[in-house]
C-alpha cells in the first residue's frame, strides 16, 4: 500500500486540537511546560446565603455534621452584625497561632520569642483565639440529654461548656446554658482527686479547689479564658454513642467571644481529650470533612467505619510530638504542577502541627516566599489587590465576570504523600476586590509550622491515634 498523504488543511486542524486539548489541562506561560491550574468560577468566591446540606457521611451512626459558625448553616450566627470583619479574624488567628507556638515550645522544653503582649493585650472584642473561622458540632450532655453546639478543635484537650448558674459570668450563647441541678447523671470531681491533677496538662494551669470541688481554668491566647469546676456527665455524641462518666469543665466565669457556641469540643491528645476518653470504643480513630464552603455542610465522624478506601496515610511527626498538638512533616510544596526548590532542612527547622482551629497555613519565610514567589508569576495576568492583614499576596478579580484560572498546590507530607489543595482552599477572600492567597509566613524558619482549616476543605482528615498516622483522601465532602 502506498503512504497515506495528509492534506495541510487537516494537519493544521490536527495541530489546533492538541493546543486545545492541552490548554483544557492548564495553561502556557511563554515557553514553559503546561501548568496545572483550576478554572474557578468568580461566583463560587462568595459563599451563598442559603444553607447547601450535603454530607455522604451523615448517615454513619457515629458521625456529627460539621458547619461554619458564620455560615447560614450554622443556628448560632441569626444576627450578620454579630459576623466579625475578615481583618478581625484574621487577627484573631494570628493571636491563635502566637498562643500555639509558646504552647509548643513550652511542651518541648524550648526558649520562645513568642512576644506573650502582642497575644494578651487584643481588645476583647476581637474574641478569642478559638471564636473565629472554625467550626462547631453538636453533642448531647447530661440526663436528661440537653443539646449544646460546641467548636470542635484537634488544639485543645479538654471539654468544657458554660454552666448555670454562671457564678462569675457567661457570655452570651444560642443553646440554653447547661444546668448541672437538671441533670441525674451530674457529679463533681474532688479536689482530692489523681484526676484533678490531671488538668495541668490539659490546661497548662494548675488546678483549684472549691469546698471539696476540682476547678480547672483554660486561658486563651487573647487572654479570654473559662475557669469553673471539673466534673463528669453522661455525654451524646450520637443516639448510639453515649458516655458515662465523661470529664468536662463546667464554666462559672467564661469571657471571650466564643462565637455563641456553647463551649468547646477538645481533640487533642492529652488524657483528658474526648479522643483518650473514647479510646475504649474509638480507640483514638476519628476524621473529619470540612465543607467547602460556609454555606456548605461536613461531617465529624468516630471510628473506623467510612473512612475512603483512597486515603493516604503520613505518621506524626517525631520533630514536633508533644501532649497536645498532632505533629507532620511537610516536606515540599508545588505549585502548577512543579515542584518548588526548597531544602529539606527548611521544613524540619520548627517542624509542624496540623490543627482544626487554625485558619491560614504558616509555613516558614523560606517556604512561603518560593510559594508566593512562583503563584505571582503563574498569576501575573491578574490585577494586584491591596495585602489583606497578614495576607500579601492579593487579586482583584472585579472585571472578570465568568471564570478565573489559577494554578494548582499541593502540599507533601513524608511517606511520599502528596494533598492537592481543593480549589477552595487556596484563597481567602475578604471581596471579589481582594481575593487573597491563603497562605503566610511564620516569623522566623524555627518557628513551627500549622497546616490550616482552609487548606483541609474537603479533605477527608483521618486522625489514627493509635496507629500514630494522620490520613488524607480527596472530595470527603462537598
Amino acid at each position: 500500500m502506498g503512504a497515506t498523504i495528509v492534506s495541510p488543511t487537516l494537519l493544521s486542524f490536527v495541530v489546533i486540537l492538541c493546543i486545545v486539548c492541552s490548554v483544557k489541562q492548564g495553561y502556557a506561560l511563554g515557553r514553559r511546560e503546561t501548568v496545572e491550574s483550576h478554572t474557578i468560577q468568580v461566583s463560587s468566591l462568595l459563599p451563598s446565603s442559603i444553607c447547601s446540606s450535603a454530607t455522604q457521611a451523615l448517615n454513619k451512626k457515629s458521625s456529627l455534621q460539621v458547619v461554619h459558625k458564620h455560615g447560614p448553616c450554622s443556628q448560632l450566627y441569626q444576627d450578620k452584625a454579630d459576623i466579625p470583619t475578615h481583618a478581625q479574624i484574621l487577627l484573631q488567628d494570628e493571636a491563635r497561632v502566637k498562643s500555639i507556638r509558646s504552647k509548643h515550645a513550652k511542651n518541648l522544653g524550648r526558649s520562645t520569642n513568642v512576644d506573650q503582649s502582642d497575644a494578651t493585650n487584643l481588645p476583647a472584642k476581637d474574641g478569642s483565639i478559638v471564636g473565629a473561622g472554625n467550626y462547631v458540632v453538636t453533642v448531647g450532655l447530661g440526663t436528661p440529654k440537653k443539646d449544646l453546639t460546641l467548636i470542635f478543635d484537634t488544639g485543645s484537650d479538654i471539654t468544657w461548656t458554660q454552666c448555670e448558674p454562671c457564678a462569675r459570668s457567661c457570655y452570651k450563647q444560642q443553646d440554653q446554658i447547661f444546668a448541672p441541678s437538671l441533670s441525674s447523671t451530674y457529679s463533681n470531681i474532688s479536689c482530692t482527686s489523681t484526676i484533678c491533677n490531671s488538668l495541668t496538662s490539659a490546661t497548662g494551669n494548675s488546678p483549684g479547689c472549691s469546698s471539696t470541688a476540682c476547678v480547672y481554668g483554660i486561658q486563651y491566647g487573647d487572654s479570654s479564658f473559662s475557669i469553673g469546676i471539673f466534673a463528669k456527665e453522661k455525654l451524646s455524641l450520637t443516639p448510639t454513642d453515649v458516655f458515662d462518666d465523661f470529664l468536662f469543665g463546667c464554666g462559672q466565669n467564661n469571657q471571650g467571644l466564643f462565637g455563641r457556641a456553647a463551649g468547646l469540643l477538645g481533640l487533642g491528645r492529652d488524657k483528658l481529650s474526648l479522643t483518650s476518653q473514647t479510646a475504649v470504643k474509638y480507640e483514638k480513630f476519628f476524621s473529619y470533612c470540612l465543607p467547602s464552603s460556609s454555606s456548605s455542610t461536613g461531617f465529624l465522624s468516630f471510628g473506623y467505619s467510612g473512612v475512603s478506601k483512597s486515603v493516604k496515610y503520613t505518621t506524626f511527626s517525631t520533630i514536633t510530638q508533644s501532649s497536645s498538638f498532632y505533629g507532620i512533616d511537610i516536606v515540599g510544596i508545588s505549585v502548577g504542577g512543579k515542584k518548588l526548590l526548597i531544602s529539606a532542612s527548611v521544613f524540619t527547622a520548627g517542624g509542624a502541627v496540623i490543627d482544626s482551629g487554625t485558619v491560614i497555613t504558616r509555613l516558614p519565610p523560606t517556604a512561603y516566599s518560593a510559594l508566593s514567589s512562583e503563584f505571582r508569576k503563574l498569576m501575573s495576568q491578574y490585577p494586584k489587590a491591596q495585602p489583606l492583614s497578614i495576607l500579601d499576596t492579593c487579586y482583584d478579580f472585579t472585571k472578570y465576570s465568568s471564570s478565573v484560572i489559577v494554578p494548582k498546590i499541593s502540599i507533601f507530607f513524608s511517606g511520599d504523600v502528596e494533598v492537592p489543595i481543593h480549589k477552595n482552599g487556596i484563597f481567602y477572600v475578604n471581596s471579589i476586590s481582594q481575593v487573597c492567597l491563603a497562605f503566610a509566613a511564620n516569623g522566623d524558619d524555627t518557628d513551627v509550622g500549622i497546616f490550616g482549616n482552609t487548606q483541609q476543605k474537603t479533605l477527608q482528615v483521618v486522625y489514627d491515634g493509635a496507629g500514630g498516622k494522620l490520613g488524607f483522601a480527596p472530595g470527603g465532602c462537598t
